[in-house]
């Protein structure tokens, strides 16, 4: 079972989002076709098969427009659906579920696609010991959502910001003038529980690296021969994260190198939303 995010977090995100689609005079088409005291029961059917994610957002989106609209679930975040399914039903005034109703299908639609191409992604290396993880290539105030989604797919996060580990990047290493002192100058700067991660691109880098026991190591666009060599030298003595030239046709061969982690930005820089659509009753 998927802990939900509590809502707090998503309404805001919600509410911006309500903001921008009613602009300065509100649903005018609603408003002229259809009375104010007006009743819509509505379902949402998935068009093709996935994984939900983003029940919430659909029903804050409602509950923000008609607070006494009824909204009933039947299918939970994380849960992989057929084409055709009711994933849930809304009933209240009419104007607000047309109002509401983009918004909802908007997020649910990107945090579903996101949560079926991350369940894509882990299927494909459940034969090997590697775990897919997402990155910080996410849309600008929605990565809280989207993060939630790749974990409603099977997979696990890598940190959520600038703010929660240390990762040293080509650009801190050239700064730094060398890969060894970057992760120096971080173990030293870091507190007791914040982890240390470095990228290299080259063997003689990570060299460079293991006797600085780094927490992880991120293996950037290096091939099939350089990721299995890579597996021998560090002998299981530090995480090991597969980065670069990702994706569903190469995944496999990766994790079978013997990688620990496998970082995949198409998981939310790159997906297409998942067919959701609300329909009359």
């Amino acid at each position: 079972m998927i802990e939900p995010l509590p809502d707090v977090l998503i309404r805001p995100i919600v509410q911006a989002a309500l903001a921008e689609d009613l602009g300065r005079a509100g649903d005018v088409t609603a408003q002229a076709c259809i009375p104010a005291d007006a009743r819509l029961t509505a379902d949402f059917v998935v068009r093709k098969p996935g994984t939900i994610s983003g029940m919430a957002c659909a029903r804050l989106a409602f509950h923000e427009l008609d607070p006494t609209a009824e909204f009933i679930e039947e299918v939970r975040d994380g849960d992989h659906v057929e084409a055709g399914a009711v994933l849930a039903r809304v009933s209240g005034n009419a104007r607000a579920v047309l109002s509401a109703e983009r918004t909802a299908l908007n997020l649910l639609g990107r945090l579903s696609g996101i949560a079926t191409l991350t369940r894509a992604y882990v299927a494909a290396v459940e034969h090997t010991g590697a775990r897919i993880v997402d990155t910080r290539k996410t849309t600008p105030g929605l990565r809280a959502l989207e993060k939630y989604a790749v974990r409603c797919g099977g997979a696990v996060n890598h940190r959520f910001g600038l703010d929660d580990a240390i990762l040293i990047k080509d650009n801190h290493v050239a700064a730094c003038g060398s890969v060894a002192e970057a992760v120096r100058r971080a173990k030293a700067a870091a507190g007791h529980l914040m982890k240390v991660e470095v990228e290299v691109d080259r063997l003689d880098q990570l060299d460079e690296a293991l006797p600085e026991k780094p927490d992880a190591i991120m293996l950037d666009n290096f091939s099939l021969d350089d990721l299995r060599e890579a597996v021998r030298r560090a002998s299981g003595k530090v995480v090991l994260e597969a980065s670069g030239g990702v994706n569903l046709q190469t995944v496999a061969a990766i994790a079978e190198t013997g990688v620990g982690v496998i970082s995949v930005g198409a998981l939310t820089h790159s997906v297409g939303v998942l067919d959701i659509g609300l329909d009359a009753a």
